[in-house]
């Protein structure tokens, strides 16, 4: 968030009700990279309906919901989780293929 944003916000004495992916994330203490990941996996929904190439929005008050629930919050574990299981494994496959040949 730019200095200026947050001092403009903290004026006001809120939080944005439309959050970027970066925002989202700090929201839900993960990283930027695993937004798209629980977008796939429909625990997270942006807000509208953006083409798959654009910024995503997403909405603080549902966040802020969600977060409070500890079955959701599992969910997402479990789908961070397992995303980078599989992938990792995939490389180590890809990577042990590679050293054979």
């Amino acid at each position: 968030m730019k200095e200026e944003q947050h001092r403009f916000l903290s004026l006001l004495g809120q939080v944005p009700a439309r959050l970027t992916a970066e925002q989202a994330a700090w929201v839900l203490n993960c990283q930027p990279h695993d937004v798209p990941i629980l977008v796939a996996a429909r625990l997270l929904k942006p807000l509208g309906n953006p083409p798959p190439n654009s910024v995503k929005f997403f909405a603080m008050l549902e966040l802020l919901e969600q977060s409070k629930d500890r079955t959701w919050l599992a969910k997402v574990t479990n789908a961070l989780n397992q995303h980078w299981q599989v992938r990792n494994a995939a490389r180590k496959t890809r990577l042990a293929c590679d050293s054979l040949r």
